[in-house]
């Protein structure tokens, strides 16, 4: 009985603050719908009339959302390769104990403390300007001409921006599982005669699959989302090649204008993060159950 009134007693508090929670997230997802369903043009105010899932067909098969869809998924491939690959051995050599490893550690973590904006305009304008940047110094230091990054390469500048910021991430995730992997191991595995090569093939490497998976999950998630690098150093261009889902989603809401089409767009860009939040959490949930 007293468990019982325990338990309601529990529900009743906690019944405000879920109730306050469900309000917060529902009333501008029910918002999103609403306009979507609407021709809506903050050019036009006062002729707003209902389209149905007009907005959805013709975001849909618009040629700028099969490239910004391209772009999403290269984006977040290639930063999360780069952030694993070397995440791995900054994560192994940050392990190792080092005269001024803690200073060292700072400053690989550090970029991730950097707000997107500020990070972008530090690349933009300190490291990759064509002119004054300092790639342009070392290139022509070397004889070489320039690189014009944001116009010669603009997708590739990004993915390295976005990495820089995220690879601190990854390190410290999986610096953290490699300081609890079990010293009797490797110690049996180098009494047994393992070259350093096999025991981090086959001991500390399986020790980082689940840490990995966790890296991936949480990373692909925040960088579905990214805007600020695109917006701050690109533009979306040159053309579309920089342009991912959320930045079309932004063009076509306070460029374009067109509310209706960028609240269609807000939801299949919903809809497409929660297939693959779903597969992720599942792959996660096989993985910590290994």
């Amino acid at each position: 009985m007293a468990t019982q009134q325990t338990q309601l007693l529990a529900r009743t508090l906690l019944t405000p603050a879920v109730a306050l929670l469900f309000i917060w997230m529902i009333v501008p997802l029910a918002l999103t719908i609403y306009f979507a369903t609407l021709h809506y043009n903050l050019l036009d105010p006062g002729s707003e009339s209902f389209v149905g899932l007009e907005n959805f067909r013709y975001f849909l098969t618009d040629p700028a959302f099969l490239a910004s869809l391209q772009n999403t998924l290269v984006l977040v491939g290639s930063v999360l390769a780069i952030t694993i690959v070397l995440g791995v051995p900054l994560a192994l050599l940050l392990d190792q104990q080092v005269v001024g490893l803690s200073i060292v550690r700072l400053m690989v973590i550090a970029p991730f403390f950097v707000m997107p904006t500020v990070s972008a305009l530090v690349w933009k304008n300190l490291l990759m300007h064509p002119v004054s940047g300092l790639f342009a110094w070392i290139a022509h230091l070397f004889g070489m001409p320039a690189i014009d990054w944001f116009n010669d390469a603009p997708l590739f500048s990004v993915i390295l921006i976005i990495s820089w910021q995220w690879l601190p991430f990854a390190t410290l995730i999986l610096l953290t599982a490699l300081q609890s992997l079990d010293e009797e191991q490797k110690e049996a595995a180098e009494m047994d005669g393992a070259s350093a090569l096999s025991t981090f093939i086959y001991i500390t490497l399986p020790h980082l699959a689940r840490p990995i998976t966790v890296v991936i999950l949480i990373e692909t998630i925040f960088l579905l989302t990214v805007f600020a690098e695109i917006f701050v150093t690109t533009g979306g261009g040159p053309g579309l090649q920089t342009t991912n889902i959320a930045f079309l989603i932004y063009s076509q809401a306070l460029i374009q204008y067109d509310v209706g089409s960028a609240s269609a767009g807000g939801l299949v860009a919903v809809v497409l993060a929660n297939i693959v939040a779903f597969f992720l959490v599942r792959i996660v949930g096989r993985n910590l159950e290994a």
